[in-house]
This record gives structure tokens, sequence and C-alpha cells, in this order.
């Protein structure tokens, strides 16, 4: 099932990552977070955007949260989403539902563009953005170094909805987020999704 993340999950929320940290040029992190950094990570980003994970029998098996693309006020209403997965949960449309799901909590919130940040080497991220409604937007050719090598990174856009000269801001998932009855819903359809 899809729920809100919680601070304690963090933990094994920092266990999926740390193999792309480790293992990977998925993420350009060089350095895994200790616990308390991941902490402070996650406080900061729910102050604003949702994080969520999909949980089977107590274990956490994959995540997905967004986050800010860039500072400046004309951005706010652009967000850019993550999402990470344990190996063993591949391949079994997890990954959708809780992209599905985020994307929807961030509509709600009044989110308009999506922007996906993606290494080059990561076709399986691309392709999955692609089946999703991403498009291409641009290349960073030979941006990021790991690994002994220089990587190029895609932007892919997905724009959710129009907001015709709006002067609300999208709202803070500090103040939407966990009460509030239309996310519930969100969750639950899409964990019991046959996609």
């Amino acid at each position: 099932m899809i729920r809100i993340a919680t601070e304690a999950d963090v933990p094994a929320i920092l266990d999926i990552y740390t193999p792309y940290i480790t293992d990977t040029t998925i993420t350009f992190e060089y350095d895994v977070p200790t616990r308390e950094e991941f902490m402070a990570r996650f406080r900061r980003i729910t102050e604003d955007f949702p994080w969520i994970v999909w949980e089977e029998q107590g274990e956490i098996l994959g995540y997905a949260y967004a986050c800010r693309p860039f500072e400046r006020a004309a951005y706010s209403w652009c967000a850019e989403p993550s999402i990470y997965l344990k190996s063993s949960a591949q391949g079994q449309g997890i990954g959708r539902k809780l992209y599905l799901a985020l994307e929807e909590i961030l509509k709600l919130q009044g989110y308009r563009v999506l922007l996906a940040l993606i290494t080059g080497e990561n076709t399986g991220s691309l392709a999955f953005h692609e089946k999703l409604g991403y498009s291409f937007a641009g290349e960073l050719k030979g941006c990021g170094y790991k690994f002994g090598k220089w990587l190029s990174v895609f932007w892919m856009e997905k724009t959710m909805g129009f907001v015709h000269n709006s002067a609300d801001f999208p709202i803070k998932w500090s103040i939407i987020g966990q009460d509030d009855q239309k996310i519930c819903d969100i969750l639950y359809n899409l964990s019991l999704s046959k996609m």
C-alpha cells in the first residue's frame, strides 16, 4: 500500500537510497548522508512537498517525493519528483503507482510543471518517464562526474494543468498534508489499482 512517509521511516528510506549513492550514477551524491543529515533533509522537504512510501507487510519497498528545482519565486509552480525502489521491488508496477500518487498530490497542491532530472546512463528512468507522459526538455552534456567518467543529464517535463495568472502559490505540504481526505483517497485508490 501507499502511505505518507513519517520520520520513523527515515532509516529504511536511507537504506533504500544508499546503494544508489555507492553503486550507481543515478544520483550524483558521492557520500551517504548520516541518519541525522537525512532526517534534516526529510524535515526540510516535507515542509513544502509530499514524501510517500510503498509498504508491504511492514517493509518499505520504495519511496517517492518532490522538491523545489529552482529557488526564484517565479518558479514556485514547478516541482522535481524523485523515486527510489529496492531492487527486489522493480518491475512490479510499484514505481508507477507511487509516481502517479505523487503527481496527483502535487496537482492538488497547485503545482503546474514537473521537471525530472535524469542521468543519461539511466535509460530505464528515461523510458519510465516517457511512458508517464514526460517529454524531453533539454540535455546538460557532461555536466556531472562520478566513478571516473563525465555524465550527461536530461531534463524531462510534464505539464499538470494550467494555472491562469494565479497569484496563489502552491499549498505547502505541512498545511495540506496528513489529514486531507482527498490525499487519503488518492493513496488508497492507487494502492489498489491494477496497473
